[in-house]
C-alpha cells in the first residue's frame, strides 16, 4: 500500500514559511546591495572632497616649492582616523610631501599624469586627485584609507538574521492559527469523499462552515455528488441519441449508395448518348466518300452530320455546365433586359424541335416590356430547355402553352404541355442530378438527365425559383419559373440570341 505523504496542514505551513523566508531573503539581498553601493559612494565622495580641500590648500606650497607647508597641511589628516596615509606628488612624479607610513609612497609610485579616480581592494580605498591652479596641473594628491564595508555588512547581516528568525516564528504562529479555518473544511471534504468511495453512497454531504473560497469548494463538491446521481439518466439519454445518430448514419449511407448507383447509371447513359451519333456520322462519311454519289443524298448526309454534331456539342456543353456547378464556377453576366426578348430567343432555339414534332405552341405575353435583371443567354437557355423538354415528352401533334404573368416584385413564366406527365413520386426528384423517370438505355427519349438540374441552378443564381407540377402520368406537366423584376427606371440591354455569344451559347439540354 502506498505510504501517505505530507498532510495538507504541513504543506500549507511549509508554503507560508518558505514564502516568508524567500521574501525576507530577497529584502536582505536588496538591502545589502543598496548598502554596498551607498557605502562605496559615500566613502569615495568624502575622500575626494578631502583630497580637493588639501589640494587647494597645498597649491601655494607647490608653486613656491615649500614642502614643509604641504606637510603641515597633510598633518591635519590626523583628525581623520580612517585615513592611513597621504602624499603629494609633483607633475614629474617626485614625492613632494607625505603623511603616515612614508615607505608606502616612494618616488614614482603614482604617475604624474594619472586622472582623478579611486581603487578598492584588500580592505582599503585609494583615491588620487590632481591639484589644479588656474588651469595648470601642479601635482597630484594621494589618499589611502581603510574601507570598512565588510564590518558594516556583518552588522547588517546580524540584524537581518534576527529579523528573519523573528518573522518565521510569527509566520509559524499565524499559520497555525489560520489553518484551522482553511484545512478543516478541506479535510472534511476528503473524509466524505473517502466514505463515498467505500460505501457508494452519493447522498452524503459536507457541512458548509464558511462563505469564502473553501465554502465554494464545499458547495461544488456537494453539487458534484448531486450530479453523479443524475448521470445514469444522462447516460441513458446519450445512448438514445447515439442510436438515433446511428440510424441517421445508416440513412446517409443508403443515400450515398443511391447516389453512387445514379452516378453509375449516368456514366452508362453518357456512354450510350455519346455513341448514338457516331453510327449516323460514320454512315454519312461513307456516303460522302463514294464517288458519283447522288447530290441530294450527299446533301442529306451533310444535314444529318450537322444534326448529330450539334447533338454531341449539346452533350459536351451540358457536361461542362455540370462541372461548373459542382466546382462553383458557374457565374452570370447580368444586364437589365426585356423578358419578352429572352422568351423570343428561347422560342427561336426550340422552334425546330417543336415544328419537327408538329406541336402547337401558344404564347401569352404582356403588351408592355417586362424588365428583369438577368443573364439573357443563360435565362434563354433555361426557357428553351423547358420548351424542348415539353416538345420531347409530348406525343406528336400535342400542344404547348407559354404564359407570362407579373406583379410588382416578380415575373412568372409558365410552360405547360399535354404530354406524358410526371409520376407523383418523381415530382420532388426531377431537379436532382442525373434523375430521369426512365433510366434504361432503351428509353425512347434521350438525354443525360442534367437539364433540369442546370435550369434550377441557373434560376437560383438569378435569385428566383423553378417548380414542377403534374397531376400524374398521362396528365401533362407544367414548369413555373419565378424571377425578380428589375427597377422600372433601368435601361434595358439587348437580349443576345443563340448565336450572339460564342463563349456561352444558348442551347437545349437533352
Amino acid at each position: 500500500m502506498r505510504s501517505p505523504g505530507r498532510s495538507i496542514r504541513s504543506k500549507l505551513m511549509l508554503v507560508v514559511l518558505a514564502t516568508t523566508a524567500l521574501a525576507l531573503a530577497i529584502v536582505a539581498i536588496a538591502l545589502v546591495s543598496y548598502e554596498s553601493r551607498a557605502y562605496e559612494k559615500t566613502s569615495v565622495d568624502a575622500l575626494m572632497t578631502q583630497a580637493q580641500i588639501l589640494g587647494r590648500a597645498s597649491a601655494p606650497a607647490l608653486l613656491f616649492d615649500d614642502p614643509a607647508a604641504a606637510r603641515d597641511n597633510l598633518a591635519l589628516l590626523r583628525l581623520q582616523p580612517r585615513i592611513e596615509a597621504a602624499a603629494i606628488y609633483t607633475t614629474s612624479g617626485r614625492l613632494f610631501a607625505g603623511y603616515g607610513a612614508s615607505d608606502r609612497f616612494g618616488p614614482g609610485s603614482l604617475s604624474s599624469t594619472a586622472a582623478d579616480g579611486y581603487a578598492i581592494g584588500d580592505g582599503e580605498i585609494v583615491v588620487h586627485r590632481r591639484i589644479v591652479e588656474r588651469g595648470d596641473v601642479l601635482g597630484t594628491i594621494f589618499l589611502r584609507a581603510s574601507y570598512g564595508l565588510a564590518a558594516r555588512l556583518r552588522d547588517y547581516l546580524e540584524i537581518l538574521a534576527i529579523v528573519l528568525v523573528a518573522s518565521l516564528l510569527v509566520a509559524l504562529l499565524l499559520s497555525a492559527a489560520l489553518q484551522r479555518t482553511i484545512t478543516q473544511p478541506i479535510l472534511a471534504v476528503a473524509g466524505v469523499a473517502r466514505q463515498v468511495i467505500e460505501r457508494r453512497d452519493f447522498s452524503l454531504r459536507v457541512g458548509k462552515t464558511t462563505n469564502d473560497e473553501v465554502g465554494v469548494l464545499v458547495d461544488a463538491f456537494n453539487a458534484m455528488l448531486s450530479e453523479v446521481g443524475r448521470r445514469a439518466e444522462a447516460l441513458e439519454a446519450s445512448n438514445a441519441v447515439l442510436s438515433r445518430e446511428t440510424a441517421e448514419r445508416r440513412e446517409a449511407e443508403d443515400a450515398l449508395r443511391v447516389s453512387n448507383r445514379r452516378k453509375d447509371e449516368f456514366l452508362a447513359m453518357l456512354a450510350h448518348e455519346l455513341r448514338n451519333p457516331l453510327a449516323p456520322l460514320r454512315t454519312a462519311l461513307e456516303i460522302l466518300r463514294r464517288r458519283g454519289a447522288d447530290p441530294a443524298m450527299a446533301r442529306d448526309a451533310r444535314d444529318m452530320m450537322e444534326r448529330q454534331l450539334r447533338q454531341l456539342v449539346r452533350l459536351v456543353d451540358d457536361l461542362l455546365d455540370v462541372s461548373r456547378i459542382t466546382t462553383g464556377k458557374l457565374a452570370l453576366r447580368t444586364n437589365v433586359v426585356p423578358l419578352q426578348d429572352v422568351i423570343a430567343s428561347a422560342i427561336d432555339t426550340a422552334k425546330p424541335l417543336i415544328d419537327e414534332r408538329r406541336h402547337a405552341l401558344g404564347v401569352d405575353l404582356p403588351p408592355e416590356p417586362l424588365l428583369v435583371d438577368a443573364d439573357a443567354t443563360r435565362l434563354s437557355q433555361v426557357l428553351s430547355n423547358l420548351l424542348n423538354n415539353a416538345a420531347k415528352y409530348t406525343e406528336p401533334g400535342g400542344r404547348i402553352e407559354l404564359c407570362v404573368r407579373a406583379d410588382e416584385t416578380e415575373a412568372r413564366v409558365s410552360i405547360r404541355d399535354n404530354g406524358i406527365g410526371i409520376a407523383p413520386e418523381m415530382l420532388n426528384a426531377v431537379f436532382a442530378m442525373f434523375a430521369q423517370a426512365d433510366a434504361s438505355l432503351e428509353r425512347v427519349h434521350g438525354g443525360l438527365g442534367v437539364g433540369l438540374t442546370l435550369a434550377q441552378h441557373l434560376i437560383e443564381l438569378h435569385h428566383g425559383s423553378i417548380a414542377a407540377k403534374s397531376d400524374g402520368l398521362g396528365c401533362g406537366s407544367e414548369f413555373v419559373v419565378r424571377i425578380p423584376r428589375a427597377a422600372a427606371t433601368s435601361e434595358p440591354a439587348p437580349a443576345p440570341y443563340p448565336d450572339g455569344d460564342a463563349g456561352t451559347p444558348a442551347r437545349v439540354s437533352v
